[in-house]
Parts: C-alpha cells; sequence; structure tokens
C-alpha cells in the first residue's frame, strides 16, 4: 500500500507525536544563507560543530541521497508544574525535568519507521533528533508546524513552543504542507525579558550571553560580567519562553508521562558541589543534564552561590 498524509499522521498520533508536517526535499537556500551571517558575527561562541557540514544543511540529498520529502514531527513537553524558588537551589530548564526527550523520541521513531515499512516495503528513511547536520526548525517552519519565533524557537498555534522535533528524511513523496504566517507581530516580550540581553535583534541569538548555552554547552568559564543576571537557572533557561504570549495562551499538557518531573525541577546547589562521578552518573543517567558533565554542573552552581543569584 502506497503511504499517504494521513497514514502517517496517524501512525505518528499512536506513538504520542502531536503535530506532524511534510514538506518537499528542496535546497534551505536562504535558511543556510542567515546561518553563515550568523556565524559570520561570532554568535554561536564554541560551537564550532555549527559550521561543518554546510553541503549537508543545504541539501538533505548530500545526507540521504534521492531524498524526496521531510516530514516534521513536533511533541509537547509541557507539564504544569511551577518552581518554589527556595533559596540555595537551582532552576532547570522545563525541557530536562524528565527523561531525555532523545531517549524517547528515538524510540518512538524507530517504532514509526518499522511500521511504515510494514504498510510500504519501497518506504526508507533517515530519522533525527535534534542532531546531525539537520536544520529541524527550518524544516518545521517549511512544513507549517509552526513559525520561527524571535527567540529563535519554533512557535505552534496548538501548543506554543513546548515542543520537542524530530526530522525524517525519505524516499516518497506526500501533499506538502506551506509555511504558516508568523504571529509574532510586534510583540518584543522575549527581548525586553532575556536577563543577559542574548536575543541582539530579532530572530537573533548571540549563544556567548544564553543562559541556556553558558549552563549547558559552554566548556569555560562563567564571565563575572554575568553575575546576577542568571535569575538562578542552574542547567539551560525558559525564560524567553515563559514570558511568551502563545504559551501563556495554550498551556497544553503533555501526553508522554515520562517527561513529568523526576527530582530535577529544583536542585540544591549544595548537593551538586559535593557530589562525585558516580552520583551524578547515577541521578542523571537518563536526564539531559548529563549534557553539562559533572565539571559543568558544579560550575554553574558555583557561579549561582558567587554571584548570589540563588537568594532570589
Amino acid at each position: 500500500m502506497k503511504l499517504t498524509n494521513q497514514i502517517v499522521i496517524e501512525k505518528a498520533k499512536e506513538l504520542g507525536f502531536d503535530l506532524i508536517g511534510f514538506a518537499k526535499a528542496d535546497l534551505l537556500q536562504d535558511e543556510t544563507e542567515k546561518l553563515k551571517e550568523w556565524l559570520s558575527k561570532g554568535f554561536h561562541a564554541s560551537m564550532d560543530y555549527m559550521e561543518r557540514n554546510f553541503e549537508k544543511r543545504l541539501d538533505v540529498n548530500n545526507i540521504f541521497p534521492n531524498a524526496k520529502s521531510v516530514i516534521s514531527l513536533a511533541m509537547n513537553y509541557f507539564t504544569d508544574h511551577q518552581y518554589s524558588n527556595e533559596k540555595g537551589f537551582g532552576k532547570v530548564s522545563r525541557y530536562a525535568w524528565g527523561k531525555d526527550y532523545h531517549l524517547i523520541i528515538w524510540e518512538k521513531l524507530e517504532i514509526l519507521e518499522e511500521r511504515l515499512k510494514e504498510i510500504d516495503p519501497s518506504f526508507n528513511c533517515l530519522t533525527y533528533v535534534d542532531t546531525g547536520p539537520v536544520m529541524d526548525k527550518a524544516w518545521a517552519v517549511r512544513s507549517g508546524i509552526g513559525w520561527l519565533g524571535k527567540h529563535t524557537n519554533v512557535i505552534t498555534r496548538e501548543m506554543g513552543s513546548w515542543i520537542f522535533l524530530a526530522t525524517i528524511i525519505c524516499n516518497q513523496e506526500f501533499n506538502y504542507n506551506r509555511p504558516i504566517e508568523d504571529f509574532c507581530g510586534s510583540c518584543r516580550a522575549c527581548l525586553d525579558a532575556c536577563p543577559t540581553k542574548a536575543i541582539v535583534d530579532e530572530y537573533v541569538v548571540d549563544a556567548n550571553r544564553c543562559i541556556s548555552f553558558l549552563t549547558i554547552e559552554n566548556k569555560g568559564e562563567i564571565s563575572d560580567g554575568l553575575k546576577n543576571q542568571f535569575d538562578n537557572w542552574l542547567f539551560g533557561c525558559d525564560i524567553c519562553q515563559d514570558v511568551c504570549p502563545w504559551n501563556k495562551k495554550f498551556p497544553t499538557q503533555t501526553r508522554e508521562k515520562e517527561f513529568e518531573p523526576d527530582g530535577n525541577k529544583e536542585i540544591a546547589l549544595q548537593e551538586i558541589l559535593e557530589m562525585n562521578s558516580q552520583e551524578f552518573k547515577r541521578r542523571f543517567e537518563t536526564s539531559p543534564i548529563k549534557r553539562a558533565k559533572l565539571n559543568g554542573i558544579k560550575r554553574n552552581a558555583e557561579f549561582l552561590m558567587k554571584a548570589g543569584d540563588s537568594i532570589h
């Protein structure tokens, strides 16, 4: 049986994906030009990997020969819990409250691929979850899932920007969606709220000042010039999403129970400072927090305590 949009959508939704869009596997010419301009300004900080594999970012046929379509999938991860802001504790970004989304979505994509191949044995694909030289946000926009917000996260009309993205590059043709309108309008809430002024212009983030980068992927020290600007964020930051009107308007609860907080919503800074490598591995084995590594998370805790951020 030949796969149709509806069949893919039904099978994906059965596995917990909330939004599914289809785009023709065309060149991402405009998107890669904007990426080059962003890189030329050094806004990628130490993320040198973003300078590599441009030919693959531009043309997915360089990843998957004879690619016909790109299927974008979004999964809501919002859970209705709030921070206590207790003294001596550091906040963790909402996406890392539960189990690592890579582990959850990779498993679902594997099952989805198997089920689609059962229906159409000629179906072949490569799947990605925020990994590899794939511009997942660009494809989500191309496929009509949402628009790129001024904070550079994809915003959907259905559930705001609390979404994880996955990408399927495949050898089948579908009916393609059109990109939807940018509904940010004149709103500047995310730009005005960023405590480190990392959103230097609409749709432009300087990673050198971004709390999420500085507390997760950054391997160096955190500048003393940013003291008292971290709003007690230990791992990641959600400020630009918290203030977004689309997130306030549509706080839709996730269907995935493993995104619920698993004791990592807020963490005692002293506990982090006293943690050894075995304890770190055991506690964060299936958590996104392991990305920061023990040295990184201790650096963050020390910075918050030194700066006095943990008092607020």
